[in-house]
């Protein structure tokens, strides 16, 4: 079978999948830099992948069953036909201009419109454009689609976004009776800016990937994510019908609702973003032949965007189990006394909550130590965070000494992951007896999966995936509700016995549902199905996979019945 398989960035690696890189509130994870798309391409060798990549070229070598097609770099602009702020005229002629016009002015409109009942009696409520089939999500992707049809045909379309006619179509849809509430706000320059992520987000629209030497001579298109990256398997859908299978760990539609907007934004233009990224992640939802979440709770995201139930199958991560082998296996190590937290410094996470919590345990149990292991800090605001965190420890917690010639010591430590002290998850997971999770939004938690694997016990907030993940292998509690935390940290610390047992439970479900293994083994049986389902296409001397059903090979007039039935072929 050949695949399609369309990411973001290099390496083959996607942008937010469950490792390292994650959604917007995932921790540190586990598969790697190499990621699950990785793992994919080397575990079904079986088949032929063709990456397509809308970021950098991979940079480590590909297996000999796998070959890069296409690669477009972020911030080409390779077929700009009109610079940005410009007329329309230096890029079409009269006939193409006009088509231009009709289509952005109906993805314009579609865009800014709201959606019928997005309002209820009870107060006023906008879903950002996410919300199941209407009016105004089909007059955007009939825009859509004008203006992929349009790239096709004419050529490229960056330059055309962001022109001055574009603007203006912009800001009367925003003007116009109907529109959604906050949008007759925006200015100028938040019409300035929406067409500029316009022009980012539709990039795809102006590849030259749509040919029968590219995704039209695959027999799947498989985008490792939503959103923007899961564009070019929608136009081949479109283009060649294509059957498009989209997988995301991590959905990136609630990551985009999360992100802070930033001072610079206005909210009509917050609004307005949500908007666009709402109704183009609607629109691949409805389309695409299969969904794969990696949990049930951004199952109810697709679900809520107007995705079909039916097409819906949670695939969870795989993660490579034998690394945590040692520490699964030796039970008895690490230190009875010690509460290990693994993540991201972000406020999502609750350190505070963690700190206030662990002082009840202190208070109950002097001899508990808190061991707190971040990953490496990049940006400004994650670092303030840190940097008050560590400052509420030194209040809650001032160092102690046996004697006074003594140095102190906290019993709250704070390490980056990869150091001297924390070389690697397991390690770290292996370090104590229960590992905590206090976060007040997640998506997919890595860290209770790593903690499982090394078979300890677990203490966590009711958030996100937290329960399908752990089942009844470890202690849920309510999110900000640190004497919570705190009971069911102590319950454990105080009870060797019943913490091993959980850990135990917690292994053997780990390795029975989130193993590479098991991940691959349902990828495979989901790309057969797929292509089972999907019409078939002859390719000149191309033996494709069910193009005749098993039927055919029966003797009989019976099997050439079926045959000509299945092909449309007159009886002889």
């Amino acid at each position: 079978m050949r695949i399609g398989l369309i990411i973001e960035g290099g390496v083959p690696y996607a942008v937010g999948d469950a490792s390292r890189a994650g959604d917007a509130s995932d921790p540190v994870g586990v598969a790697g830099e190499g990621g699950w798309c990785d793992r994919l391409v080397r575990g079904l060798d079986q088949h032929r992948f063709d990456l397509y990549t809308l970021g950098a070229a991979p940079a480590s070598p590909l297996p000999p069953h796998a070959r890069l097609v296409r690669a477009a770099a972020p911030g080409e602009d390779p077929m700009d036909r009109a610079a940005p702020g410009r007329s329309l005229r230096r890029a079409f002629g009269r006939r193409d201009r006009g088509r231009f016009l009709a289509a952005f002015a109906a993805l314009a409109e579609g865009l800014c419109a709201e959606d019928p009942g997005a309002r209820g009696s009870e107060g006023a409520y906008d879903d950002g454009g996410a919300s199941p089939v209407g009016g105004a999500g089909e007059l955007f992707a009939a825009g859509l689609y004008a203006l992929a049809d349009l790239a096709r045909e004419c050529g490229g379309l960056p330059g055309a976004l962001r022109s001055d006619e574009a603007v203006r179509l912009l800001e009367a849809a925003c003007r116009a009776p109907g529109a959604r509430r906050g949008a007759a706000g925006a200015g100028l320059r938040d019409h300035l800016a929406l067409a500029e992520e316009l022009e980012r987000t539709l990039r795809p629209l102006s590849l030259d990937w749509y040919g029968e030497d590219a995704l039209g001579a695959a027999d799947l298109c498989h985008a490792a994510g939503g959103g923007p990256v899961a564009l070019p398997g929608l136009l081949a859908a479109r283009f060649h019908g294509i059957p498009l299978l989209v997988t995301e760990y991590g959905v990136r539609l609630r990551a985009h609702y999360l992100a802070p907007g930033g001072t610079e934004r206005s909210g009509a233009l917050r609004t307005l973003l949500a908007a666009l990224h709402g109704r183009l992640t609607a629109e691949i939802y409805r389309q695409a032949a299969l969904l794969t979440p990696g949990d049930t709770h951004a199952r109810r995201w697709y679900e809520r965007c107007g995705a079909d139930r039916a097409r819906i199958r949670t695939v969870h991560p795989g993660m490579p189990a034998e690394r945590f082998a040692e520490a699964g296996e030796d039970e008895e190590s690490g230190d009875p006394a010690t509460l290990v937290w693994v993540g991201r410094a972000e406020p999502a996470k609750d350190l505070i909550g963690l700190l206030h919590a662990f002082a009840e345990v202190r208070a109950r149990q002097p001899d508990a130590r808190l061991r707190i292991v971040a990953a490496p800090v990049r940006e400004p605001e994650a670092e303030a965070y840190l940097l008050h965190c560590k400052g509420l420890a030194a209040h809650l917690f001032p160092d102690e000494a046996a004697d006074p010639h003594a140095v102190g010591e906290n019993p709250v430590s704070f390490e980056e992951l990869g150091g001297p002290e924390a070389p690697t998850p397991e390690d770290v997971h292996a370090s104590g007896a229960v590992t905590v999770l206090s976060s007040v939004v997640e998506g997919f938690p890595t860290t209770l999966v790593e903690a499982m694997f090394c078979a300890r016990a677990t203490v966590s907030t009711d958030v996100g995936a937290v329960v399908e993940v752990i089942g009844g292998t470890g202690l849920v509690v309510p999110p900000r509700n640190p004497r919570a935390l705190a009971d069911a940290c102590l319950a454990l610390l105080r009870d060797p016995e019943r913490r091993h047992r959980l850990g135990a439970a917690a292994r053997a479900r780990a390795l029975e549902l989130f193993t590479v293994e098991q991940n691959l083994a349902a990828f495979r049986g989901i790309y057969l199905e797929l292509l089972s389902r999907a019409p078939v296409r002859h390719r000149a001397g191309a033996d494709v996979p069910f193009a005749h059903p098993a039927e055919a090979h029966v003797p009989g007039s019976w099997a050439h019945q079926a045959v000509t039935a299945g092909t449309g072929a007159p009886d002889a």
